[in-house]
């Protein structure tokens, strides 16, 4: 898969993102002048920030489904990554930790190879007992729960969530081999899922005044939720005969599944931060945070879309 044998449509789409960015400098800049008093400097960050991350996310699809399959394997280890540096652990746990990052690779293989039943097993079977297994060989009892859980939690949110997103540019049309519907997929997955993110923050400070759940996340609002995910659906609705196979009521599913999906995923993360008594997870992304911050929606609506997806459509996986 390369820039030549990406669809057209997403070739359009891709453009259509640098567009929007252009139109979001542009808006930067008019604000400034008209209010040079006013600190613009974490908007500018994060305006500055969404040009990396869109330019390496584009430079990924474009080159290769390998290397965006590479590329994916990555964020999922950073997110692993950052996860495992916040949460409380024992000295005991390094080897089972090591174990749940060599299963990042392995996970990817089986995407890579399209194998969808060692993909759906491997983290949720396979790693689920063998982890508790190695911790036990250690001979540590004190907290083992507390451990197990964690790493458990942590290898299912950001490597087997988080690996759903990739396996759809391995689906194929059952009965349509010819078909690459896989890379307009994942773009309207990742395009919704943070659109999502930004309609509920817009909404949430034009109308938002009823809070949903101020203990975890203060800044939640029913507007923000509602207008968000109404916004969602309506992008994937008009996206959706563009970008997908998909017809406007299987649009209008999937961008519910997205909104609502999103939602959860990111006060999902708002609760850890809570608990964890952080406010982002990282500064490796400056405006936005760390990588669990960004990819917070999309632990949940990446197996989500994936599995509506692959059911709606009884979809094969190449060579599964």
């Amino acid at each position: 898969m390369s820039l030549g044998n990406l669809p057209q449509s997403v070739q359009y789409a891709i453009g259509g993102i640098f567009g929007l960015l252009v139109i979001t400098q542009i808006i930067v800049a008019i604000l400034r002048r008209l209010k040079p008093d006013a600190d613009y400097t974490e908007l500018s960050l994060r305006v500055r920030t969404w040009w990396v991350m869109a330019g390496v996310f584009a430079l990924a699809m474009v080159l290769s489904r390998t290397i965006s399959l590479l590329f994916l394997a990555f964020v999922s280890f950073l997110a692993v990554k950052e996860y495992f540096s916040l949460i409380p652990t024992r000295r005991a746990d390094r080897r089972a930790i090591f174990w749940a990052y060599l299963a990042i690779p392995i996970q990817f293989y089986w995407v890579y190879h399209g194998w969808y039943g060692m993909f759906i097993v491997f983290i949720p079977v396979y790693m689920f007992l063998f982890l508790p297994f190695r911790m036990i060989m250690i001979g540590e009892t004190e907290s083992f729960l507390r451990s197990t859980a964690q790493i458990h939690w942590g290898l299912m949110l950001m490597v087997f969530n988080l690996s759903h997103a990739a396996f759809l540019l391995v689906l194929k049309i059952k009965g349509n081999p010819i078909a690459i519907p896989g890379p307009g997929l994942l773009l309207y997955l990742v395009f919704l899922t943070q659109a999502n993110d930004i309609f509920q923050y817009i909404w949430g400070k034009l109308l938002g005044k009823r809070k949903i759940i101020p203990k975890i996340s203060p800044n939640k609002t029913w507007a923000g939720f509602i207008g968000g995910v109404v916004s969602t659906t309506a992008c994937a609705v008009l996206l959706g005969e563009w970008l997908t196979p998909f017809d406007r009521t299987q649009s209008l599913a999937a961008g519910l599944i997205i909104g609502l999906g999103g939602f959860v995923g990111d006060i999902n993360i708002s609760a850890l931060k809570r608990d964890l008594g952080i406010k982002d997870t990282s500064g490796l992304l400056p405006g936005h945070g760390g990588i669990l911050d960004r990819v917070d929606s999309l632990t949940f609506t990446a197996p989500l879309f994936f599995h509506y997806v692959y059911w709606l459509f009884l979809w094969e996986s190449h060579g599964a």
